[in-house]
């Protein structure tokens, strides 16, 4: 699977603060619950590399005369 391959998996994703002082990414998906710990510096990082892919895709989606869906 690559990143930019469709699939038809569905997936819940949950994102919170433990008691820890971690941040929390949990992917539960059919025969899979993976609970992902970041502390805060490293969960900046993910969400501006987010923030970054969705300024990509906006980009190309708008190339293409399609808006994006949540």
């Amino acid at each position: 699977m690559s990143i930019n391959r469709e699939s038809d998996i569905a997936a819940n994703l949950q994102i919170g603060p433990t008691t820890l002082g971690m941040v929390r990414l949990y992917v539960e998906a059919e025969g899979v619950d993976l609970p992902l710990d970041f502390d805060p510096e490293e969960a900046e990082e993910i969400a501006e590399e987010l923030r970054t892919a969705a300024a990509q895709a906006r980009k190309m989606s708008a190339g293409k005369g399609k808006k994006g869906t949540k």
